[in-house]
C-alpha cells in the first residue's frame, strides 16, 4: 500500500521561502507522475505543480509560476516544493498525490488524475 507523507509547512511571513516535502513508499515511486494540490479554506482543493516520473517535464498554475519549484529525487522517494516569495493567498493546506497510471501524466493538473494522498502539510503566510 501506497504511502505519503508531507513535511516542512509552517507559519512565515509574505515575501518568506518554505520548502515541502512528500516522502513516498509502497509503491514504484519513480514510475510515477508527482503532484501537490493545495485547499484553502472555503475553496476547493487546486492544482499546484505536478512533476513527470524522470523529473523532465514540470507543470505549473500560473498563480505560483516563476515563485515554486518542483522537484523529485527518485533515489529518495522524495517529491519537493520549493515555495519563494510566499504571499498571504498561498496560505493552505498543501497535499502531495501519486497519479494513478505509471509514465503517464494524462490530466495532470487535476486531482483526479492522483488516487493515493498525504495528509497534508499547513502553509500559513502573514502579511
Amino acid at each position: 500500500q501506497v504511502q505519503l507523507v508531507e513535511s516542512g509547512g509552517g507559519l512565515v511571513q509574505a515575501g518568506d521561502s518554505l520548502r515541502l516535502s512528500c516522502a513516498a513508499s509502497g509503491r514504484t515511486f519513480s514510475s510515477y507522475t508527482m503532484g501537490w494540490f493545495r485547499q484553502a479554506p472555503g475553496k476547493d482543493r487546486e492544482f499546484v505543480a505536478a512533476i513527470n516520473w524522470n523529473g523532465g517535464s514540470t507543470y505549473y498554475t500560473d498563480s505560483v509560476k516563476g515563485r515554486f519549484t518542483i522537484s523529485r529525487d527518485n533515489a529518495k522517494n522524495t517529491v519537493y516544493l520549493q515555495m519563494n516569495s510566499l504571499k498571504p493567498e498561498d496560505t493552505a493546506i498543501y497535499n502531495c498525490a501519486t497519479h494513478v497510471v505509471r509514465y503517464s501524466v494524462l490530466g495532470v493538473t487535476t486531482d483526479k488524475s492522483f488516487d493515493t494522498w498525504g495528509q497534508g502539510t499547513q502553509v500559513t503566510v502573514s502579511s
